[in-house]
């Protein structure tokens, strides 16, 4: 499965960051093209995300709010909710209906930290990019087991363990057995 942002219909997170994305570029006074150089994501996507047409990866969001001097909540959150903690946005899809990621809520840290509820269904799989150097991640299993992979070498974490992991790796989170896996996670920067 990957890491892509999918649309669950208008309303959803997806619209927030279409918003959220024209709105904090063009206060950062840039131009599509700029954001595109900076970035280093097409301005063909940049475009189609603005407009809400096209899915995208949360590795590329991470870039794009890189550019714009953002964090990647302010593209991701409503912007007609008060709070700057509390987020509660489904923000990835697996393959089967149990499977998603919920960003539930973000305080501040060198640069950001970000607390997630995790949910793959069986079999699912999630294969994440390589954060920059200094970003960390720290799970908790709830429900089932979680197969967590690091720069190729696997481990099992059964309910109440935890791992805590520089993601300036190759990792990938997926679910080996035959019940649900709930997890929370939380990314630090």
């Amino acid at each position: 499965m990957s890491n892509i942002l999918h649309s669950q219909g208008r309303g959803d997170v997806l619209a927030h960051v279409s918003g959220n994305l024209r709105r904090l570029r063009q206060e950062a006074g840039l131009s599509q093209t700029a954001l595109a150089q900076a970035s280093g994501i097409s301005r063909r996507m940049i475009v189609a995300v603005e407009k809400g047409d096209a899915n995208i990866s949360l590795s590329s969001l991470d870039k794009l709010a890189a550019a714009i001097g953002v964090g990647f909540v302010d593209l991701v959150r409503d912007p007609t909710v008060e709070s700057r903690t509390d987020i509660n946005e489904v923000t990835w899809r697996g393959t089967r209906e149990e499977s998603c990621a919920v960003l539930l809520g973000s305080a501040p840290a060198t640069s950001e930290a970000q607390m997630w509820l995790w949910a793959l269904g069986p079999g699912e799989r999630y294969d994440a990019e390589p954060d920059p150097p200094g970003w960390h991640e720290m799970i908790f299993v709830m429900e089932g087991t979680l197969r967590l992979e690091l720069s190729g070498k696997v481990r099992d974490y059964s309910v109440g363990s935890f791992a805590v992991y520089s993601t300036a790796q190759a990792y990938s989170y997926s679910n080996p057995g035959p019940a649900g896996v709930r997890f929370v996670r939380n990314v630090i920067s």
